[in-house]
């Protein structure tokens, strides 16, 4: 009875020793497509901003959405293969802006952000509500906004989460 119980956790050590190891193999594979200033682009769908630690989504949800939807949707997101992504703060939001780096969103607005975080539109949801007023930034003109939280007029969903 004692080979069979110390038998099987040895057979428990060794699969979970190869399930660690297939976890870290999986999320630490990687790998660098790009790179602009202070920006990292992976081929896992993430951006690295080495200035503030944050990892974004490379690009938002694709389609105008609500607040609550926006929310959602930060948070069931599991792109590169994390579960900690949330939505942004507006302070967050505008340290991504940079009047170098414009080009136009699939809307037609032009955006100043790097260009390996795809914006579909110009407007992103932030995490900040007051009563049924919820914050947004706007990267075609660099400002904090507030908007109603059910509109769903050309607002986008950009995923964060931290990378420490």
């Amino acid at each position: 009875m004692a080979n069979l119980r110390k038998g099987f956790f040895i057979a428990a050590m060794v699969v979970t020793i190869l399930m660690g190891a297939f976890i870290a193999a999986k999320y630490a594979t990687a790998k660098e497509t790009g790179k602009d200033g202070r920006f990292i682009a992976y081929d896992d769908g993430t951006v690295l901003d080495t200035t503030t630690d944050l990892m974004w989504a490379a690009k938002d949800n694709g389609s105008d959405v609500n607040w609550a939807k926006a929310k959602s949707y930060c948070e069931n997101y599991r792109g590169g293969g994390y579960a900690d992504w949330r939505m942004p703060h507006q302070d967050e939001l505008a340290k991504l802006f940079s009047t170098a780096k414009n080009h136009k969103s699939d809307c037609g607005y032009s955006v100043d952000i790097t260009g390996l975080i795809h914006l579909t539109c110009a407007w992103v949801w932030a995490s900040e509500k007051r009563g049924s007023d919820a914050a947004n930034f706007d990267f075609y003109s660099g400002k904090q906004g507030w908007s109603n939280e059910s509109v769903e007029y050309y607002d986008r969903a950009l995923p964060v989460r931290s990378a420490k």
